[in-house]
């Protein structure tokens, strides 16, 4: 019988690291998916998981769901790719046109690192300015850019996350405490910061809320200084609501990244805004993006499915009353504990050892040992989280009630038990 560590061994012997992407490493060895079906994965040795990872986020609407394997069935019949425009690329973009605010018109990418990479691509160009600003703790794909490790202090020119980036290439990148607007507005008062990257929430160092007001007051500075805001909704785009962060929060940017649920399982991301600042992509003006499986038909109908079911009004309802219903849960099993719980629909997190997270700095004093004993001992149970302290969980529609009562009795023995 096939088991998961035997296929690790073997995994090591071709892939880096036995994983294709390193957040999927766990010690001492990950568990091998066979299949999925709503908020469940079976692994390849017949044990079954609640999952709160959804593959890091896209999977809101469970997996295999059966709506969007349908469409794409059809697709499938038809070709998977073409190198040529169709007609549900233009049905696509002004779905979103209708429902993601300040985006008048798009340009499809394959992933988050590529929305990423062309929103800071276009905010250069158009403001003919080098220089860009990100958060601490702020993850905004996994190319040299942005790829930076921010230093101590309220601001710092960044040094290079990983070997093999020159510190050339991020010698114009500068990185700000988040929920800190002096910080912010003491970096950029010069004028020459060509654009403002921001995940609204940060959702790579947990679950960091902006406190009431940030936000808008980030994009004053950004008006004030001519500086364009890039609005990071890879994660929290048709997630915190059907309009994103934007909408949530009620503040939008000049350029919005979009990726993750927005595809349905399949590779599909987005950058978008107003036609002003569209206009200025290749071929229509001269910044430059192009890329060969950009609007692929098999995800652009995916995407299309998707869209079809978030407007549907039971599925905001649903995931904020989930939601809600488990951070209650797990907030009153742990409220005679150091620690804290942040969230908003569809997404959470618990940091052990800390009363408040405003930050980064907040975040990195979180008890990872702890954590490691609690995903360990919730694994045994049947439920998986991202194994890391600094991951954030996921929700999906098929999370009902049955499944988060059953999540909640898992944490409660295991806090029982690592607590002694």
């Amino acid at each position: 019988m096939v088991n998961n560590k035997d296929l690790f061994e073997e995994s090591k012997k071709y892939l880096c690291g036995g994983v294709n992407s390193p957040v999927r490493a766990m010690k001492p060895y990950p568990f091998f998916t066979e299949r999925a079906k709503g908020a469940m994965l079976l692994d390849v040795e017949g044990n079954s998981y609640i999952d709160y990872c959804l593959c890091y986020g896209p999977m809101m609407l469970g997996h295999k769901n059966l709506e969007i394997i349908d469409a794409v069935k059809h697709q499938l019949e038809k070709g998977t790719a073409y190198g040529t425009p169709t007609e549900n690329e233009i049905v696509f973009a002004k779905r979103l046109s209708q429902i993601v605010p300040n985006v008048e018109k798009i340009r499809c990418v394959s992933t988050g690192t590529e929305a990423t990479m062309s929103a800071i691509r276009l905010a250069r160009g158009i403001t003919e300015r080098d220089k860009i600003v990100k958060f601490d703790g702020g993850f905004h794909g996994a190319h040299d850019v942005v790829l930076v490790k921010a230093g101590s202090g309220v601001m710092t020119t960044s040094i290079p996350g990983s070997k093999g980036i020159p510190e050339d290439s991020v010698k114009n990148t500068f990185s700000v405490q988040f929920n800190n607007i002096e910080a912010l507005s003491s970096l950029i008062e010069k004028g020459d910061v060509a654009g403002i990257i921001i995940e609204p929430i940060i959702a790579n160092a947990g679950c960091i809320m902006p406190e009431k007001g940030y936000l808008k007051e980030v994009k004053k500075v950004a008006k004030q200084n001519g500086t364009l805001l890039i609005m990071d909704e890879v994660i929290t785009g048709f997630r915190v609501s059907l309009g994103g962060a934007q909408e949530y929060f009620k503040v939008n940017g000049d350029i919005i990244t979009m990726g993750k649920i927005i595809g349905g399982g399949f590779p599909l991301a987005v950058f978008g805004g107003k036609k002003k600042i569209m206009n200025e992509v290749s071929p229509e003006g001269h910044i430059y993006n192009a890329g060969t499986f950009n609007g692929n038909p098999i995800s652009i109908t995916a995407g299309l499915k998707t869209l079809d079911i978030l407007e549907r009004k039971e599925t905001y309802t649903k995931i904020k009353l989930m939601t809600e219903k488990l951070m209650d849960g797990i907030y009153d099993m742990t409220s005679k504990m150091k620690c804290s719980i942040y969230g908003a629909p569809g997404m959470f997190c618990l940091y052990f050892g800390v009363n408040q997270v405003r930050n980064y700095e907040d975040a990195k004093k979180a008890d990872t040992e702890m954590f490691k004993k609690f995903h360990k001992e919730l694994m045994k149970r049947g439920v998986f989280l991202p194994p890391s302290q600094f991951e954030c969980n996921f929700l999906s529609i098929n999370h009902d009630e049955e499944v988060i009562e059953k999540t909640l009795d898992s944490m409660s023995d295991v806090l029982k038990t690592i607590k002694r």
